[in-house]
């Protein structure tokens, strides 16, 4: 397993595949999914994920923020039989058949997109889902990410990472 300080993925167990139509790893995340357009979550997609998983978590988090590592997402108890989440994730404490959300460095339930500084370059985004063996990882929602992390720590058998990119001129 690896944990660093800015870096909220834990590496346990087989790595899967995560992607989006939106765009492809390493690209430029689209506008409509960041503060400056409509701000909704891109839909994402997974496979090849371990057998055994009861559960996901997932994190969004930018290690380039001037002030360290900014949260963007937390989103968990994602049930087992989902292989993909829709575009627009609505925002709340709960989303009925989705998961609960934790809160995220912007002080909300739910996903805020990529908002970096006007001038500060081009910062990554990554998206990191966690295949867990637990259903429920035990936390209400509202959890931060560092909780989060803490408590599936030892219930991590696989993960997947998707990394986009944005800059504000």
């Amino acid at each position: 397993m690896i944990f660093r300080k800015k870096e909220y993925l834990v590496k346990r167990g087989e790595e899967f595949n995560l992607y989006s139509p939106s765009f492809q790893s390493g690209e430029t995340i689209p506008v409509k999914h960041t503060c400056d357009g409509e701000d909704l979550s891109p839909p994402l997609f997974w496979e090849n994920q371990p057998q055994q998983t009861k559960s996901y978590a997932l994190v969004m988090y930018d290690p380039d923020a001037p002030i360290g590592t900014f949260i963007h997402w937390v989103l968990y108890k994602i049930p087992a039989t989902l292989t993909s989440l829709k575009e627009g994730i609505p925002r709340g404490r709960e989303i009925p058949g989705v998961g609960l959300h934790g809160v995220n460095d912007f002080g909300y339930y739910g996903y805020g997109g990529p908002c970096p500084p006007r001038g500060h370059g081009r910062h990554r985004y990554y998206f990191a889902l966690h295949a867990l063996d637990v259903e429920d990882p035990g936390l209400p929602a509202g959890a931060t990410a560092a909780d989060l992390l803490r408590r599936i720590e030892k219930h991590v058998i696989g993960y997947a990472v998707l990394m986009g990119v944005y800059e504000r001129a």
